[in-house]
């Protein structure tokens, strides 16, 4: 069984480009319409869980499927092969940039302008998906704007807790007030919770040069709400040893494999220097993915119970609206201000937002599109 769940995954794993809206959708597919290996109402029960929860959503689902199909060992099979290939990938990029020549950071240099556009797309969306009132609207206009003059890891999680004590004292949802004729009792997963807790708080604590360095990695995967796109300017706030460069090739280049964009902690667990770089990739990528498991481990059986009940709804939705924020300060530093350069970048990456916006090429055709670009940046400095 276990066996057979690491396969389906793994194949999965090899050939899911797309980001996690993308993922979904090959899940339901291979999941639930082909294998029949979980209903489509309990399917979308999973998604919905995940999109409240922090951490990477496609990953998430992915190992709660497992999890129904072969409990707990099941779901750290499920991620394991999801995950292993968009790994290994990182691992080899990570190892081997310094061996290539200028041609490749070329290349880099046309992702990044593909950074600009995919992040841009990526807000816009969540925008009009999350901010859907105007207290919405505000929490992320308002949080864009402190992130942008105080880009650090407290001010990301003062935004954070200040918008979830927004929601909880100012319902925001439509939501019927049953929270007291709820009478089935939440199935909630203490261990797990307590266990996540724990870890959260030690990673806090300065207990050793290793611990320190590592623990940005677990705290990103404990805050980052929305996906992959988000996980960039929470571990650049946490992770100052690194550069600017060192983080948008790293963003880049997860964005060219397949598999979940928090692999990106395995490329830049393999830049630290004094670590052997497998070591390091490997930890920061189990650190990373740790706290959204743990959450989803916890919260399966009880989703239902809790969602209904407004003031946790609308704690939701408010740092859903922080999230936009996180998103856009993300996009202007360090996306555009190290991607855009000159008049002709600006021209070029509005040229592909609307393209993307209005025609909805497939990703790969954008992918292509600005590594050419970068290429013929090589041969013709623009």
């Amino acid at each position: 069984m276990l066996l057979a769940i690491f396969k389906q995954f793994f194949l999965l794993g090899c050939m899911s480009f797309g980001g996690p809206a993308a993922h979904l959708g090959y899940f339901k597919r291979h999941f639930v319409d082909n294998l029949k290996w979980l209903t489509t109402q309990r399917y979308a029960q999973l998604i919905s869980l995940s999109q409240a929860l922090p951490g990477p959503g496609s990953s998430q689902v992915g190992f709660a499927i497992g999890v129904e199909r072969g409990g707990l060992l099941g779901g750290i099979a499920a991620f394991i092969g999801f995950t292993l290939p968009s790994l290994l990938i990182m691992i080899l990029l990570a190892i081997s940039t310094h061996q290539f020549d200028a041609i490749y950071f070329a290349i880099i240099a046309g992702l990044k302008l593909f950074a600009v556009v995919i992040v841009a797309d990526a807000t816009l969306s969540m925008a009009k998906s999350f901010c859907t009132n105007w207290i919405l609207k505000i929490l992320a206009v308002a949080s864009t704007i402190l992130l942008i003059l105080i880009p650090n890891l407290i001010s990301q999680i003062a935004v954070l807790v200040i918008a979830a004590s927004v929601g909880a004292i100012w319902p925001m949802l439509n939501l019927n007030n049953d929270e007291s004729k709820t009478t089935t009792k939440a199935k909630i997963n203490w261990f797990a919770l307590l266990l996540f807790a724990l870890l959260l708080a030690l990673s806090f604590i300065p207990l050793n040069e290793s611990i320190a360095l590592f623990a940005p990695f677990y705290q990103a995967g404990a805050m980052v709400f929305g996906g992959g796109h988000v996980v960039l300017p929470i571990l650049q706030a946490g992770l100052p040893t690194l550069s600017t460069e060192q983080f948008l090739t790293a963003y880049a280049s997860a964005q060219a494999v397949p598999g979940p964009m928090f692999t990106i902690a395995s490329y830049l667990g393999a830049q630290f220097e004094g670590i052997q770089p497998v070591v390091g990739a490997l930890i920061a990528t189990i650190l990373i993915f740790l706290p959204g498991l743990l959450l989803m481990f916890a919260l399966q059986n009880s989703w239902l119970q809790l969602a209904k009940r407004p003031r946790f709804a609308s704690s939701i939705a408010a740092l859903n609206a922080a999230v936009v924020g996180f998103l856009a300060a993300a996009l202007y530093s360090p996306i555009w201000t190290s991607a855009v350069h000159s008049i002709w970048h600006s021209v070029i990456v509005a040229a592909a937002f609307a393209w993307l916006r209005l025609a909805k090429p497939p990703i790969w055709w954008l992918l292509i599109a600005f590594i050419s670009m970068g290429l013929l940046q090589y041969y013709l400095p623009l």
